[in-house]
């Protein structure tokens, strides 16, 4: 009987070896074409006329908006006064000891901005992105609403919204461009990686990737 060649006997180990350098092709592909989706509706602005423009909460200092929260209130005050929606919705929980809720100081800032209260929804609840869109999305279905655009820093526009879509709303992203997430490059950098991880996190498992820091969970 002839003995076996050289060749064949290494055939599984090439095969293997192949495989390991496709998955890690496929990995490297899935990565950075989501980096690259997040990058891209970052820059897109989809205002339109909806039913309620939603405000994602971010932190809030005895009342008082953070800076980024206060962004986002800005632009938010800014499509209600060129007339894109009728209603905002200021969404997000408080933290243990705060006397006030991100949704209530996201709503006093508005009044006192001049938007009436009674065009403002508070919502009380959610600590991180999921929960927000959870909860934002039982108040408009209450309310008969079916279409909302989601206003947060840009790099989070693409998984709020994704939630918003999976949740039965017809969401668009509206992201507010000033604030301290997108003040450098290394900044914007940094927030984008951290976005394409808690994505790819919530496509794999629709839970919460719990990314804290400047109202990305």
């Amino acid at each position: 009987m002839s003995a076996r060649h050289p060749a064949s006997r290494s055939r599984p180990g090439r095969v293997a070896r192949r495989a390991v350098l496709g998955a890690l092709l496929v990995a490297l592909l899935v990565v950075g074409g989501t980096a690259f989706r997040v990058w891209q509706v970052a820059r897109a602005d989809q205002r339109q006329a909806v039913d309620v423009s939603v405000v994602l909460g971010a932190a809030q200092y005895h009342g008082e908006p953070s800076d980024v929260l206060e962004a986002r209130l800005k632009h938010a005050l800014k499509l209600y006064e060129d007339g894109v929606t009728d209603h905002i919705m200021t969404v997000g929980g408080r933290k243990a000891g705060d006397a006030y809720t991100e949704a209530e100081a996201g709503k006093d800032w508005l009044v006192e901005h001049d938007v009436p209260a009674s065009k403002i929804v508070d919502v009380e609840t959610g600590s991180d992105t999921l929960g927000s869109i959870q909860a934002v999305a039982e108040q408009a279905h209450q309310r008969n609403w079916s279409s909302a655009l989601i206003v947060s820093d840009p790099w989070h526009s693409l998984r709020s919204r994704t939630m918003a879509s999976d949740m039965g709303l017809d969401a668009y992203a509206s992201p507010a461009r000033t604030g301290p997430v997108v003040q450098t490059r290394e900044i914007q950098a940094r927030y984008i990686l951290r976005e394409t991880a808690a994505l790819l996190y919530y496509r794999l498992t629709h839970a919460s990737a719990e990314i804290n820091g400047a109202g990305l969970g």
